[in-house]
């Protein structure tokens, strides 16, 4: 799938801006739409207000102005942190079970839905272990096995992969694209590396701070499944001096304004 592959419009933010009642804009200006089956990918400095527009998709919070518009009704939503955020004293099939629990679902289905979750992220072996059995990169795919368990129409992503060491997180990334290309996912993605959006996207987009605004979105349009061999290519160069540049000049440091150039 490339990204000219997605399909129709699932979500569309139009005019969104956030304000916090210290008067400080988080966001403003967004018009941006979220197809079926692409991913996008968020890149941008900190305080550009990424965290916060994936809150308003999943309706965490309320825009100040502008609205976020669900086209054929509100779809189901994965959401998977920055951390794992495990019970520490639970088995890995209970963490996962858990949005399931709360929605009161017949044991009997519920199990067989984690099982199912479970085999998607390559985790089944490891269904009876507590957190702390398990690696910082186990214990990130057991997160997106919960978010997945409900079956959800978009999965939002909030640098899910960012406290993993370069070498987990590659391995991630790749394991990530695999499931995206095999379940026909939808996916919005929030990362600060260059490198790790242009490998993982159909389409980025970069935002500036301060308040939180898009400057530039673009298609990476180049097929997948992807491998380290896309990662040493040309294209893949180009994309990510574009998306670096782009960021640079939205609102980086000095110091990545100088790199960019």
């Amino acid at each position: 799938m490339t990204g000219s592959a997605a399909g129709s419009t699932l979500i569309e933010l139009s005019g969104i801006a956030k304000t916090w009642p210290n008067g400080i804009g988080a966001l403003t200006g967004i018009d941006l739409d979220i197809r079926r089956g692409e991913f996008l990918t968020l890149v941008g400095p900190s305080g550009c207000g990424k965290s916060t527009l994936l809150k308003l998709i999943a309706g965490l919070t309320r825009p100040t102005q502008g609205r976020v518009i669900a086209r054929g009704g509100p779809p189901r939503i994965g959401f998977v942190f920055q951390a794992p955020t495990l019970m520490p004293w639970a088995r890995v099939s209970a963490n996962v079970r858990l949005p399931l629990d709360l929605a009161r679902m017949p044991r009997a289905h519920a199990d067989a839905r984690v099982a199912d979750a479970l085999a998607r992220v390559g985790l089944v072996a490891f269904a009876g272990s507590l957190p702390r059995e398990l690696s910082g990169g186990m214990q990130m795919r057991v997160s997106i096995a919960r978010a997945l368990v409900t079956e959800p129409d978009l999965l939002l992503m909030d640098e899910p992969f960012g406290a993993l060491d370069e070498f987990t997180r590659q391995r991630m990334d790749g394991e990530l694209l695999a499931l995206w290309s095999a379940q026909r996912l939808t996916v919005v993605f929030v990362t600060h590396s260059i490198q790790e959006a242009v490998f993982l996207s159909t389409r980025v987009a970069a935002m500036a701070a301060r308040p939180g605004r898009i400057v530039d979105a673009w298609e990476i349009d180049e097929p997948c499944p992807r491998t380290d061999a896309f990662r040493l290519s040309p294209a893949f160069a180009a994309h990510a001096q574009r998306l670096s540049l782009r960021v640079a000049e939205a609102g980086g440091s000095e110091l990545d304004r100088a790199i960019a150039r």
